[in-house]
This record gives structure tokens, C-alpha cells and sequence, in this order.
């Protein structure tokens, strides 16, 4: 053997080869025997059972089971209504004389382990409907409330309530701007069933909404036994329904509000038709955009520049008419409130992701509004136009007119949002107290015109939240039309004006003004909303608090 191999260590097997020279401690010594139990083993335990003790033999046939597994006496379907954890939370049992949207609300804001099962249906077949079917009507129902405009808790209530209406308790909407999906499991060993439905078109036709929410509300009457095949009929035919009011009706509607609107600012009757006009060639020119596929941006700054075209004609002609009242008219028909509510309302109810892409859509569309407005203001500037800012301070009050006209806005504005004949008469009632508050508080009282806006949108949508919850029906066809006299028309016209005339300081102020109005109006309206919850019957039964929205106090 080499020296390198000397210095080489040894393997494990090597140095554990058998050396009958080296002997252990434990070893026994030579010449003693210990003796050994017949049949014993060696090594004895003291939990071993003794000798001529036979246990009794176990159940035959039962497999070894896992922890994580049912119970044999466990089934999914004959489960118990609810129950009490160990911590002592209380069953909660829901009343069923409250619409289906603050029930459906209260358990989605309620732990998976807390909500109250749902009630046995009885069913013509012995198993109840495909669970991927189930999954598919409700998201099919979810995708034309979402792109109808309603608030994401509305969407996930409808959803959650589609669900428990066929049996299935532990589900889990998710609602975002342009994605839907559910999960469904139905227990905690099975595997869980997830499906998604993407939302890519998006339109105004608050009919077709209202007739999703009569279904809904069908599906969660346990009184109402709505199969699956009647549910996916009734929403096929809601698909195909053609809109209540022909074109030629919302173009005379668009022109209506914008003329309404000029009449809220101090025009006459000469700056009634130039709005009215103006706004209709724009509701024209964004349709034949529309037809070519060009993006709404570009439709929202086409449907601007021919009220401002006008305006600025008729003070170029020196007409005897307030040319700012004309632009501002068209700027009413055109700004995107429906939309900043729904923006505001999902951010204050915690769907922070939903509402970021409302507001962000909020945002390019009234870009777009700008755009077109500055161009045709920067030319009639340079034209020798006479525009005076200052013209917001001259406005007069005219309280008769302007509740008329604040009327006739609101009919016009549910018009547009192709509301039901039925629900007109008490959006343009509401619009009409709107602005009386309103002008109660500003003109008369003196006070800020946000403060008097935010007050005049929350008892909008206090009203509307009681409406909704009389017919049991969606809060938006109330609302949504009742605060177009409240939208802020005249500070965004004032404010791109001054940009126009190099007097940016002046105009960021006066957009910032429009920007805070815009605030108080869905602040308010969701604020209306929260307190009829509040202070009506509270769904969660006697003991039970309205749960908060997602967080409180941000933990």
C-alpha cells in the first residue's frame, strides 16, 4: 500500500467491516447465556397486552380512513341547516320579507363558516342540476348586470343569490371591471369547481337590467320553483329584447337635456335650440363614429365640438344669447355621470381594483370631452370670439324655470339610459326635489355649491334606495338620472374656457371645482344609499349588526 493510499480515509463500509479482535462494551461475555422467553418477543412494551389477553377483533371491511376525510354517517346533502362553532357564534337566520340584495349582501359579508345554509327546494328529478350549468347561468346573469352598470356588491349579491337558489352554499363570486368568475366547493375534501366569463362589451339599457333583477328575484323566492331550463329561457329572451325607445327618440332626448340644461345656466329660448341642436349633431357624429369602430374617446370629443361650435358662432355673429349656456348645455348631455357613480360606490364599498378602472374610464372620457371643446374654443379665440369666464357669477336664479328644466333633464337623461316607462315619472320627481335642495341651499342659503350638491345627492339616493327596495328592483334607474341637474356643466366649461384664453391658474381652479362636485355627487348618492340601509329593517334578524363593507378601519 502507497503512502497517498495510507493518508486516504476510510470509506464507511471499510471502517465498519467485522474485526473479531475488537469487541464492544455492550457485548456479552464468553461463557454466559441469557435465557430466552418462550414465544415472547425480546423487547417488550408497556403498553403491549399481557399474555392470554385477546383484544376484541375490529369491524371487518372498514378500511384504515384519513383524518381529513367525512365521517361515514356525513352527507353533503343532508347536512345540518347551521351551526355554532366553538368560539359561540350565533345562528343567524335571515328574514325573507326584505329584498334579496340586502340579504344576499349580508352573508357575503360573513365568514364561509358563519352563513346560514340554504333551504331545501323541492326538485322534480331526484339530483338537482349540473353544477357547471348552475355555475354558467350565473355568470351569464352577472355579465349583463356588470355591463349595465351596477356595482360590483350588486353583481356579486345577484350572482351569490342565483347560486344559493339551486343549493350551493359554499360559493365565492368575484367581481372585477371586465372579468367574472365563481368557485364553487362543495365540501371541504372534494375538489373545488371554478369558472370565468370575460365582460368585452358594455351598453346602457337599464330595461334589460331591471328584467335581470325580476329574474333574480324569481330564483331566490323558495316560493317561486324556477328550473334551470325556465331560468336560461327567460334570459335568452332578456338577450334578445330590442331597446324600449327607437334611435331618432334619443337623439330628440339628447338634444331635450342639452336645451334643459342651458335653461339651468340662465339661457333662453334662442340658446334652448342652439344646445338642442348642437347636441343632436353631436349625438349624430358619435353614432357614425361609432359605426366605424373608432374607441368612445373619440366619440366623446366628436360629440363635443358642435355645442361649442355653435356657441362660439353666435358670439362671433354677435346673437344676443349667453354662448356660454349653449356649450354648457351640450357639456351635460355629455358627461359621464352614470359611470363616476359607479366608480365612487365601488370604492367605498371596497372593490378598489373595479372602481380604480371606473374612474380611470371617468377620466379618459372626460380627456376627451376636453380635447374637443379646447380645439374649437382655442379657434374661436383666435377668431376674435368674446368669451368671458367670468360669466359663471352672473347667473341668475329663476326658480320655476329651473326646476322645470331640471325636470325635463331627468326625463330626458332616463331617456337616454333606456329606463321603463314606469320608472320615468319617479326619476323626473326626484331630479325635481334635487334641484329644488340644491338651489334652497345655494341660492338661497348662500352655502358652497358642494356641500349643497353633496346634500341634494345623498336624499337622491335615499329616495331612490327606498323606490328600489318598494319594487325590489335595482337603486340605478331611480338615481341615475334624477342627479343629472347636480352634474357640473358649467364649472367644466368655465375651466377649459380660462385654459383656452392663457389663463391656466384660473382654469385648473375651476376644473378643480368640477372634479369636487363630480366627488360629492356619488359620495352622496352612496351615502343616501347607506343610510335607508341603516336605519330600515336590518336583514341579519333580531341581535345581528349590518356587517361592514370588506374593512373596518382598515384592518
Amino acid at each position: 500500500m502507497t503512502d497517498a493510499e495510507d493518508r486516504k480515509p476510510q470509506s464507511d463500509e471499510a471502517s465498519g467491516t467485522f474485526d473479531p479482535e475488537i469487541t464492544s462494551e455492550f457485548a456479552i461475555p464468553e461463557g454466559l447465556t441469557v435465557p430466552k422467553g418462550g414465544g415472547e418477543s425480546e423487547t417488550s412494551s408497556e403498553f403491549a397486552l399481557p399474555d392470554g389477553f385477546d383484544a376484541p377483533p375490529g369491524p371487518a371491511g372498514e378500511p384504515e380512513g384519513s383524518a381529513f376525510s367525512t365521517p361515514r354517517t356525513y352527507h353533503a346533502k343532508d347536512a345540518p341547516p347551521a351551526f355554532t362553532p366553538a368560539t359561540g357564534v350565533p345562528l343567524v337566520s335571515l328574514t325573507k320579507n326584505v329584498p334579496w340584495q340586502d340579504r344576499m349582501r349580508t352573508m357575503l359579508r360573513m365568514p364561509v363558516a358563519e352563513r346560514p345554509a340554504p333551504e331545501r327546494i323541492p326538485k322534480t328529478e331526484e339530483e338537482g342540476p349540473a353544477v357547471p350549468r348552475v355555475l354558467d347561468l350565473t355568470l351569464r346573469i352577472g355579465e349583463l348586470l356588470l355591463a349595465g352598470g351596477e356595482g360590483a356588491e350588486d353583481v356579486e349579491a345577484a350572482m351569490f343569490a342565483v347560486c344559493r337558489s339551486y343549493g350551493l352554499d359554499r360559493c365565492e363570486p368575484n367581481v372585477t371591471f371586465t372579468l367574472l368568475s365563481i368557485s364553487y366547493q362543495p365540501s371541504l375534501v372534494d375538489d373545488p369547481v371554478s369558472a370565468a366569463r370575460t365582460v368585452r362589451r358594455r351598453g346602457t339599457d337599464y330595461t334589460r337590467l331591471a328584467a335581470v333583477f325580476r329574474l333574480v328575484d324569481d330564483l331566490s323566492d323558495p316560493e317561486s320553483h324556477l328550473s334551470l331550463e325556465e331560468a336560461y329561457r327567460r334570459l335568452a329572451e332578456i338577450r334578445r329584447n330590442r331597446h324600449p325607445y327607437p334611435t331618432w327618440v334619443l337623439t330628440s332626448a339628447s338634444g331635450l337635456l342639452a336645451g334643459a340644461a342651458s335653461v339651468l345656466v340662465g339661457g333662453d329660448l334662442i340658446v334652448f335650440i342652439a344646445a338642442a341642436v348642437g347636441a343632436m349633431l353631436g349625438d349624430r357624429l358619435a353614432w357614425l363614429c361609432a359605426g366605424r369602430g373608432l374607441p368612445e374617446f373619440y366619440q366623446f370629443t366628436v360629440a363635443a365640438m358642435p355645442p361649442a361650435a355653435i356657441g362660439v358662432a353666435l358670439n362671433l355673429a354677435h346673437v344676443d344669447a349667453k354662448a356660454s349656456a349653449v356649450i354648457t348645455g351640450g357639456l351635460f348631455a355629455l358627461l359621464p355621470g352614470r359611470a363616476l357613480v359607479a366608480g365612487v360606490q365601488d370604492g367605498l364599498t371596497g372593490f378598489y381594483i373595479t372602481a380604480s378602472a371606473r374612474l380611470l374610464e371617468v377620466m379618459y372620457f372626460f380627456v376627451g370631452i376636453v380635447v374637443g371643446v379646447l380645439v374649437v374654443l382655442y379657434f374661436g379665440v383666435n377668431l376674435g370670439a368674446k368669451l368671458n369666464p367670468d360669466a359663471a357669477l352672473s347667473i341668475s336664479s329663476r326658480p320655476l324655470w329651473q326646476i322645470g328644466a331640471s325636470m325635463l333633464l331627468s326625463l330626458t337623461f332616463a331617456v337616454l339610459l333606456q329606463q321603463e316607462r314606469p320608472t320615468v315619472l319617479a326619476v323626473t320627481l326626484n331630479g325635481g326635489v334635487a334641484w329644488s335642495v340644491y338651489g334652497a341651499m345655494h341660492y338661497t342659503g348662500g352655502l358652497s355649491p358642494v356641500a349643497s350638491t353633496a346634500v341634494a345627492a345623498g336624499l337622491v339616493g335615499l329616495f331612490g334606495q327606498l323606490l328600489s327596495r318598494y319594487r325590489f328592483a335595482s337603486a340605478l334607474p331611480y338615481t341615475t338620472a334624477a342627479i343629472g341637474p347636480l352634474l357640473p356643466g358649467s364649472a367644466t366649461y368655465f375651466g377649459l374656457l380660462s385654459i383656452a384664453q392663457n389663463e391656466v391658474d384660473k382654469g385648473l381652479v375651476s376644473l378643480a371645482t368640477a372634479a369636487s362636485l363630480a366627488m360629492a355627487i356619488a359620495i352622496g348618492v352612496n351615502l343616501g344609499s347607506e343610510i335607508s340601509r341603516m336605519f330600515l329593517r336590518i336583514p341579519g334578524g333580531a341581535g345581528q349588526g349590518r356587517k361592514a363593507a370588506k374593512r373596518t378601519r382598515g384592518f
